[in-house]
């Protein structure tokens, strides 16, 4: 994956630090390496974010960041993608989370729909808490895991592809350089003195 076109769509540095729930980490998130991209780092934070994303909990920015800083992957990128949960997606991820979580505890499973406000959460809550963290938990664990691979296998193959471009070219000079040399072989060495014998005249 071009680490050109990741950091067009990051945040930047200021953006993070404008991040009020970021300050508590102090100078710990401004660390070299969490801002680093390469394969490790972009995949891992893909995970980070992503299962970050699943979690039905208040300050997900947070848990990312010190994801990141424990798993020493790249911070700008595990928290914009816990951005995936917002209020168009989040009801569909936390009901299928909700009924992964009833399914696996053989819970009942209660007619919901899902809303984005304290007074719904406090109501439902007693109710739902359990197979909704559960669900919560493996569809975190699975889609993340799902990033990871994805982003590192697409790493692999942009590193091959252009390995193989590379060699292609180098391939086409070696191809081209033989037929110059025969031709200066033909014609000797550049600044060789001409030993051909005159021709005789009778």
């Amino acid at each position: 994956m071009p680490r050109k076109t990741l950091k067009q769509w990051l945040p930047s540095p200021t953006r993070i630090r404008r991040i009020d729930s970021l300050r508590v980490l102090g100078d710990w998130i401004y660390q070299p390496n969490l801002w680093h991209i390469n394969r490790f780092s972009a995949s891992m934070a893909f995970f980070v974010g992503v299962f970050v994303a699943f979690l039905p909990i208040p300050g997900q920015m947070l848990v990312a960041a010190v994801l990141a800083v424990l798993l020493r992957c790249n911070l700008p990128m595990s928290v914009a993608l816990v951005w995936i949960t917002n209020p168009v997606t989040m009801p569909a991820m936390f009901y299928l989370s909700y009924r992964v979580g009833a399914l696996l505890i053989d819970a009942p499973v209660h007619v919901l729909e899902f809303e984005l406000s304290a007074a719904w959460i406090t109501d439902r809550i007693g109710m739902i808490w359990k197979p909704l963290l559960v669900g919560s938990l493996l569809s975190g664990l699975l889609f993340g895991s799902l990033g990871y691979t994805a982003v590192s296998l697409l790493w692999r193959w942009r590193v091959g592809h252009h390995w193989r471009k590379r060699q292609v070219r180098r391939a086409q000079r070696v191809t081209h350089a033989p037929g110059e040399e025969s031709g200066r072989a033909q014609d000797g060495p550049p600044g060789a003195p001409d030993t051909a014998r005159p021709a005789r005249k009778d």
